[in-house]
């Protein structure tokens, strides 16, 4: 059907900027909207971001509103996500999603996720 590989995880700094890819593959004109969650260790899945077809509607969740940017290459099959500013609270595994049911930040309504990749802040 759809599958999403993460790539552009690390070790940062606090302050420093990351951009994470994931590159779609199979039937990805089904895997629309695409966005991305994080979890951090102990935590549920949480929502960063998600943007449509053509990248005119986009959510962000305020944890990350302001520092980080969502956008996506439809001719490559990939979503980006750059994060600047990033802070120690934004370390998680960052997992790609697609094609929602629903409400697009809620995580129950994806049926398509990555494996996800570490991005981890350090102070």
């Amino acid at each position: 059907q759809v599958q999403l590989v993460e790539s552009g995880g690390g070790l940062v700094q606090a302050g420093g900027s990351l951009r994470l890819s994931c590159a779609g593959s199979g039937r990805t004109f089904s895997a629309d909207p695409m966005g991305w969650f994080r979890q951090a260790p102990g935590k549920d899945p949480e929502f960063v971001a998600v943007i449509s077809w053509t990248g005119s509607t986009i959510f962000y969740s305020d944890s990350v509103k302001g520092r980080f940017v969502i956008s996506r290459d439809n001719a490559k099959n990939t979503v980006y996500l750059q994060m600047n500013s990033l802070k120690p609270e934004d370390t998680a595994v960052y997992s790609c999603v697609a094609d929602p049911d629903g409400d697009w930040t809620a995580k129950g309504a994806y049926g398509y996720w990555g494996q996800g990749t570490q991005v981890t802040v350090s102070s």
